[in-house]
């Protein structure tokens, strides 16, 4: 039995409207809520939060100084089509990549890696 019906994923970061305003032009959706410390996007397949945290600090992938706690994963068919808008778009592409013809880490304009990938199996999608 589930415990939970939804949830959001929360990313910390220090300035919460370039953050939500890129994922919204990333994943599309909408901003649902805003507040001095949060702004909340709701997109067709995920919820997530940006969350203002006092003295943010980003992580420091691929070294551990500041570990990353989490990243997602998006699915896409063009690995170089999307790389391109998600750059355009504010996202910074990392110099270290260890599977470039599988997927791309990019990190958020708050410094959260993700990554873009072609190896999402068909189930997922």
């Amino acid at each position: 039995m589930a415990v939970a019906r939804s949830g959001f994923v929360s990313l910390d970061c220090a300035d919460p409207a370039p953050l939500a305003e890129f994922w919204v032009a990333m994943l599309g959706g909408e901003i649902m809520f805003t507040s001095d410390t949060t702004m909340d996007i709701r997109t067709e397949w995920v919820w997530l939060s940006a969350m203002k945290i006092p003295d943010y600090v980003p992580p420091t992938w691929p070294a551990a100084v500041v570990p990353k706690q989490i990243h997602l994963d998006l699915a896409v068919t063009d690995l170089e089509a999307t790389t391109a808008e998600a750059v355009r778009l504010g996202a910074r592409l990392a110099s270290f990549q260890p599977a470039p013809n599988r997927w791309r880490v990019l990190f958020d304009p708050a410094g959260h890696p993700f990554c873009l990938t072609t190896q999402i199996p068909p189930e997922a999608q």
